[in-house]
C-alpha cells in the first residue's frame, strides 16, 4: 500500500508492505493492552489513615451507660471529628502484565489501523549537526502542524529528541519501545526509513515463506 512520505520539506507517498500487520483491528486486545499501559502509570500513593494509625488516645472518653450520648469507646472512632477514616485509598500497586504474545498481537493491530486510516508517515530528517527546535519547527508545520505526533526513530539520537522534545503534542520513541498505546495516543504516526521493516520483524504476521520452512 502506500503511505505519506516526507524528504527536504516536501509530501509524496511511498509503496510499504502491510501485509505483516494484517487487514483486522482486534478492538479487544488492543483494548487490554491500552487498559494495561493507563494501569502501569499509575502510582498507587494515596493513603488515608485508619482509626488504628491516627493520634489518639485508647482511653474510652466517657462511661458506657446513663450520660444521654452515644456510647463510645475512643475518640480515634470514624464518627468523630479527627478520627479514623472508613474504607479509604491506600497504597497499593496497580500494574500488571499480558502475556509478550499478546502485547505484540496489540502492537501489530494499532499499526493496521494506523495504516488504514492513512496516520502513518515515512519521514527523511535528514542529520542534526546541533539541537535546533527550529529545524524540528519546520518538520512538523511541512507535515501539517498535527495536533498530536510520535515520531518513531530507529536508534537513539540525542538531537532528534533535544530537537523535538519540548513540542506540545510530540511523542518520541525509538522503535524497540514502541507500544500499542504510544501508537493509539499518539496522532500521526512519523517514521524514519526502516523502522516499519523493523517493527513488520518485531510483530508482523509469519510469511508464506517463514511458515513453509517450518
Amino acid at each position: 500500500m502506500q503511505v505519506k512520505s516526507y524528504k527536504s520539506g516536501s509530501l509524496g507517498v511511498v509503496e510499504i508492505d502491510e501485509a505483516p500487520f494484517g487487514d483486522k483491528v482486534l478492538y479487544r486486545t488492543l483494548k487490554d493492552a491500552v487498559t494495561m499501559h493507563q494501569a502501569n502509570q499509575r502510582q498507587g500513593t494515596t493513603n488515608v489513615r485508619g482509626r488504628s494509625e491516627v493520634r489518639g488516645t485508647n482511653k474510652k472518653p466517657y462511661r458506657q451507660k446513663h450520660t444521654g450520648r452515644a456510647r463510645a469507646g475512643d475518640c480515634k472512632s470514624p464518627i468523630w471529628r479527627g478520627g479514623g477514616v472508613v474504607f479509604g485509598p491506600h497504597r497499593r500497586d496497580y500494574s500488571y502484565h499480558m502475556p509478550a504474545k499478546a502485547r505484540r498481537v496489540a502492537l501489530r493491530t494499532a499499526l493496521a489501523g494506523k495504516l488504514k486510516d492513512d496516520e502513518v508517515c515515512v519521514a527523511d530528517l535528514g542529520s542534526f549537526s546541533a539541537p535546533s527546535a527550529r529545524s524540528a519547527r519546520k518538520v512538523i508545520s511541512d507535515l501539517g502542524t498535527p495536533r498530536r505526533m510520535t515520531l518513531v526513530l530507529g536508534e537513539r539520537d540525542e538531537l532528534v529528541w533535544k530537537s523535538f522534545r519540548n513540542f506540545p503534542g510530540v511523542t518520541i520513541r525509538i522503535a524497540e519501545e514502541l507500544c500499542a498505546y504510544d501508537v493509539v495516543a499518539g496522532g500521526l504516526i512519523v517514521t524514519q526509513a526502516g523502522v516499519l521493516e523493523a517493527l513488520a520483524g518485531r510483530v508482523g504476521l509469519p510469511t508464506a515463506t517463514a511458515e513453509g520452512g517450518s
